[in-house]
Formats: structure tokens, C-alpha cells, sequence
């Protein structure tokens, strides 16, 4: 029998269908994540709403995280920039968990949020934060120039793609989190903080 519960809360503006009546692979899915971190993340229960794009937005997910030439903690890093630009609640509490987590540093996640720019990073990372906002923010402005600043920066140009790449996924999520109003789980906030 599964641990994975999920929070009738996960999102506000759309039902959570109930565990039992969702798609098996969902289940498998979500079950995977519950076991490895403790709970059931409510990204999961709020996307179980729509089985295709559950899954759609999950193999994504899981290919820019396992498939980047970006470090864990760079990854986080831009989604927690992105996300604290976008004021998008879920991730800056989701993601501002895991930037603490493989940052180990417990306050670098609400630099990001508050202001990137005042963060505590290396050049080459500001330089990554700053395009990453930039695409966020103007992205008809992105130039040449702004790829080429990543590559001065010390960036391969497989990982300007995955920051590219990284950016607009979470563009996406961002919206799609503030539109549904998903809900982060209390674990999130205490995540990496000691």
C-alpha cells in the first residue's frame, strides 16, 4: 500500500482527483517521488488533474534535471531567480528548498528570490542569473550577445542551451502555478535550513 496522499489543498483553483482514480503510472510516478522524499510534493496531486500533461510535464522535468550539463545547484539557482521574478509562490518555496539542499547554504535561496542580484555567487553564475531574467523578464531582447556573455563566462554552449531550456520550462511552470494557485507543502519550508 502507497504513502502518497493527495492534499485536497494542492491547488485551489481546480479539483485533486482522488489517489485511487488516477491512471496507474501516475500512481507509480507519484509513489516513486513520495517515497524518496518523505511526502507527496502537491506539484504532483495538482497535475494529476490532467493525466497527459502530468506526464508531459513531468518527463520534461525529469530530463532537464537528469540530463544537463548545468550542476544540480545551478539548476535550482535559476529556477529560484526565475521563480522570485515571477512571484511565483510554489516554486519559490519548492525550489528555494532545494537551492538550500544542494547549495548547503541556507540562506542563498532567499537572496534569489528577494533580489538575485544582491545573491551571494560567482561572476559566472551572476552572468547565468542575469540572462535567465533577462529571458524571463524582456525575452525579445535576448541577443547574440547575452549567449555569447555565458560562453565568456566559462558556459559550454550545451550548458547556454540547458540554461535556455531551464529558464522557459519554468516560465511555464511559474504561470501554470500562479493560474491554478498551487499550493506548497509545509515540509518545503523548513527544508535545508539548519
Amino acid at each position: 500500500m502507497s504513502d502518497a496522499t493527495l492534499d485536497d489543498d494542492a491547488q485551489r483553483r481546480f479539483p485533486v482527483p482522488d489517489y485511487d482514480e488516477i491512471p496507474d503510472d501516475l500512481r507509480e510516478r507519484i509513489d516513486e517521488e513520495t517515497e524518496r522524499a518523505g511526502f507527496t510534493p502537491n506539484v504532483f496531486a495538482a497535475l494529476a488533474y490532467k493525466p497527459s500533461h502530468f506526464r508531459a510535464f513531468v518527463d520534461y522535468h525529469d530530463a532537464l534535471v537528469d540530463d544537463t550539463a548545468l550542476d544540480r545547484e545551478e539548476v535550482e539557482m535559476i529556477i529560484v531567480a526565475v521563480s522570485g521574478v515571477n512571484h511565483c509562490y510554489y516554486c519559490n518555496v519548492a525550489h528555494g528548498a532545494l537551492v538550500r539542499i544542494y547549495a548547503k547554504r541556507p540562506t542563498l535561496a532567499d537572496q534569489l528570490v528577494a533580489n538575485y542580484r544582491q545573491a551571494d555567487v560567482s561572476e559566472k553564475r551572476m552572468a547565468m542569473l542575469d540572462v535567465a531574467v533577462k529571458l524571463t523578464e524582456r525575452p525579445t531582447e535576448v541577443t547574440e550577445d547575452d549567449l555569447q556573455r555565458l560562453r565568456d563566462a566559462g558556459y559550454s554552449d550545451e550548458e547556454v542551451w540547458d540554461i535556455g531550456s531551464v529558464t522557459a520550462f519554468f516560465n511555464l511552470s511559474n504561470r501554470m502555478a500562479t493560474f491554478a494557485d498551487w499550493r506548497p507543502n509545509d515540509e518545503f519550508h523548513a527544508m535545508g535550513r539548519e
